[in-house]
């Protein structure tokens, strides 16, 4: 008997996303999940909602999935006054801080290009940029302000993602996967018309070798010290360094909280996996942090705790049809961008698999590229 009309392994955002998006088209849907709904990465991640701008064709793709998505979160917002509320979404914009005139040529090329595609972004001197963030370290060339970046709390939006669809909650972990039957370490077995995969990393077990690749993180969330930072600020080498599959970095990265926590980021160790904190690597995102806002030294840290970023080989999301297995479809692998394109994941994925004609071009993201 068919326990739902779709499968969907992991309770992350993304799995979450697909449920409601599944939900919407008017199927059942069951969710399979042996951990906590919104636990592993998306847990682990900062809930920046950003739009990425392109450097190079490769780009283009996640900027328009990245665009799409954006614009489904507002949707989402503004379907109830009580979803920015569940979502801790605070509209604080992004600063993506630039140290010298080389980074502020970057800065001003940023601009050109969002404002061309009819997205907000100014430019921010030295001046302009002591005045909107005085904790910042003197010295600083400027800045790209992106007002209409947010951050939101992911483990809750997860939840509240799975409420709407009315999704069932299977506990269990899969062991097997089979077309549309999976089997549960406990025995169960489960059928779906369809069988979704959005299990991060675990995904990479029924995938062939190369796809995936952890991304290990550590992020550090200080005491309540309210309004000492007001926007979300990153250095622009942030997403340069953010796609090297190769090299462990460090990046600054600061978001305020609703609370007056500052969560502070980032770091990515390449083809990590352990869950352990590593003092050093912690040590050096921490001194790249204090290095843009010095008062972060007199501040005492709550807690730190890392978290595995499931990353693409190639830096593009699997969304489509499994290459060898049917009736199995995939949205996996979207490393640290999963929270901003959660929602246009999801719909991508289910216009594809109900042979819907897509919103946006599924070739990029197209698993068929590993099946080699």
């Amino acid at each position: 008997m068919r326990t739902a009309d779709v499968i969907i392994i992991g309770a992350g955002i993304i799995g979450a996303a697909c449920a409601r998006a599944y939900a919407r088209q008017g199927l059942s849907v069951a969710v399979v999940e042996p951990a906590a709904v919104g636990g592993g990465a998306t847990a682990a991640s900062m809930g920046h909602l950003l739009v990425v701008d392109a450097e190079g064709s490769a780009d283009e793709a996640e900027f328009a999935l990245s665009r799409r998505s954006v614009r489904l979160w507002q949707d989402w917002l503004d379907e109830s006054r009580d979803h920015a509320a569940q979502a801790e979404h605070q509209a604080c914009g992004t600063l993506w801080v630039a140290a010298d005139d080389e980074e502020m040529a970057l800065a001003a090329r940023k601009q050109a290009w969002l404002t061309a595609r009819g997205l907000q972004a100014e430019l921010l001197d030295a001046h302009a940029l002591a005045q909107v963030e005085p904790m910042l370290r003197p010295g600083l060339a400027g800045a790209l302000r992106v007002p209409g970046d947010a951050r939101v709390y992911p483990p809750k939006v997860a939840q509240r993602w799975l409420e709407e669809a009315r999704a069932e909650l299977i506990r269990g972990e899969v062991v097997t996967l089979d077309g549309a039957g999976l089997r549960l370490a406990d025995g169960r077995q489960l059928w779906g018309a369809l069988v979704v995969l959005c299990a991060g990393l675990a995904s990479q077990r029924w995938l062939p070798p190369g796809c995936l690749l952890p991304k290990k993180g550590q992020l550090a969330i200080t005491q309540r010290h309210p309004d000492l930072v007001k926007h979300q600020l990153v250095e622009l080498g942030y997403i340069k360094k953010a796609h090297l599959v190769d090299e462990d970095t460090v990046s600054f990265n600061v978001q305020p909280r609703p609370g007056g926590q500052l969560l502070i980021g980032s770091s990515r160790q390449v083809g990590r996996e352990d869950r352990a904190l590593d003092l050093p690597m912690l040590r050096q995102m921490l001194q790249c942090a204090t290095g843009y806002l010095p008062g972060l030294a007199e501040l005492s840290l709550l807690r730190c705790w890392t978290g595995i970023r499931p990353a693409s080989a190639d830096g593009q999301p699997l969304i489509g049809a499994h290459p060898t297995l049917p009736r199995v479809w995939l949205a996996t692998g979207h490393e640290g961008l999963g929270i901003t394109t959660s929602l246009a994941s999801a719909e991508l994925l289910a216009e594809l698999s109900l042979a819907q004609a897509p919103t946006l071009d599924p070739q990029p993201f197209s698993p068929a590229r590993f099946a080699a």
